[in-house]
């Protein structure tokens, strides 16, 4: 069962290996949803994502991951909703200058063709950063969406490109 498990984490290492120059996944937690006999489990997982610009802001994506004989051998496509949410985590710091729109976190959700998404907005009339969770596909991307939002003191600047 463990060799299953395993087999599991293979799809996820490979899309955060080419997920290179954006935001690293480390899992904080995961729920069961669904028990299955052969392969894992299905499941409801919660990863967090530093943002690699901006120093003190994390987020939280919560989304379902399929199990079973497919989900083992990556070839499942996972559901396309997300949830998100950001938080200032240690005093914010802007490292560069922002573009007022930038994917900071890609990640496959299925064999070829669906990816989650994280995008980072910059709302510079509130001073806040806007973070949107979403999944697409090549031919036909999901509405299902979700959004959070950070203050940022406005005494901590942020640059734009």
């Amino acid at each position: 069962m463990k060799a299953l498990h395993a087999a599991a984490c293979l799809p996820w290492l490979l899309g955060v290996a080419l997920s290179a120059g954006t935001a690293r996944a480390e899992r904080v937690g995961e729920v069961d949803t669904v028990f299955k006999l052969i392969g894992p489990d299905h499941k409801v997982v919660v990863d967090a994502y530093d943002d690699p610009k901006v120093q003190g802001v994390s987020c939280y994506v919560s989304r379902a991951v399929t199990g079973g004989v497919s989900g083992a051998l990556g070839l499942a496509e996972d559901k396309a909703e997300a949830a998100i949410a950001c938080r200032q985590v240690a005093p914010i710091r802007v490292t560069q200058p922002l573009p007022r729109q930038e994917e900071v976190f890609s990640e496959r959700q299925s064999i070829l063709f669906k990816r989650l998404r994280v995008v980072r907005m910059v709302d510079s009339k509130r001073h806040s950063l806007v973070y949107l969770t979403y999944s697409d596909k090549l031919v036909e991307g999901s509405p299902q969406n979700a959004v959070a939002v950070v203050a940022v003191d406005p005494a901590v600047p942020l640059p734009l490109k």
